[in-house]
């Protein structure tokens, strides 16, 4: 009888770290006021992200160095990161975001930042090159 116990506490601790795990850097924006089961997932949508691309790709952009640091979906991104809005004329033309959340452009990473924890919630790679 002890051995089944273990055996289920075993499980019990290990089935909390896979699941944990899996779910790990999504960040879902889940409003309890109104449906219960209504949940807004916020991240740079397919048609952003081609605009983010076209955008860079014609536009001649100075001086974008790569960042010293990774930037990494989940993070927290650093106070002393240098952090640029994305411009005017590009902002206007992607969808919106709700007021928590920020693009910002840093080095040749444009990012998706939830502003009052600073958290990475979503990024594009290397679109200045």
């Amino acid at each position: 009888m002890k051995k089944y116990l273990w055996f289920v506490l075993a499980g019990i601790l290990l089935g909390g770290c896979a699941s944990y795990t899996a779910t790990s850097g999504r960040v879902v924006i889940k409003d309890d006021g109104k449906a219960a089961d209504k949940a807004v997932e916020i991240r740079l949508i397919p048609s952003d992200r081609a605009l983010i691309k076209d955008y860079y790709r014609k536009s001649p952009v100075a001086n974008t160095a790569p960042g010293s640091m990774p930037l990494i979906r989940g993070g927290n991104l650093l106070a002393d990161v240098k952090v640029e809005p994305l411009p005017p004329v590009l902002e206007r033309k992607l969808s919106s975001l709700p007021t928590t959340h920020v693009r910002w452009i840093t080095g040749r990473d444009v990012i998706l930042v939830e502003k009052k924890t600073r958290t990475i919630v979503d990024a594009i790679y290397d679109v200045t090159k």
